[in-house]
């Protein structure tokens, strides 16, 4: 199956019966390391060097934090 690199819409071919949730792919096209989310649908997400990106995860206000 293929699926767009998130980074660079490079089509990215991935066999679903070879990977598995958690695992980690890297883009050939622009080297940007990708762990896949989900197996079905199959969605695969960048990795950044201090972890995951976290980019669509709604940040917590301090005020939110008491």
């Amino acid at each position: 199956m293929a699926v767009v690199c998130p980074e660079c819409d490079n089509p990215i071919d991935v066999d679903t019966d070879q990977v598995e949730e958690g695992e980690t792919l890297q883009c050939e096209e622009c080297g940007v390391d990708l762990e896949v989310v989900s197996i079905d649908p199959l969605e695969l997400a960048p990795i950044d060097e201090a972890g995951y990106d976290d980019e669509d995860t709604p940040r917590m206000r301090e005020e939110d934090d008491e």
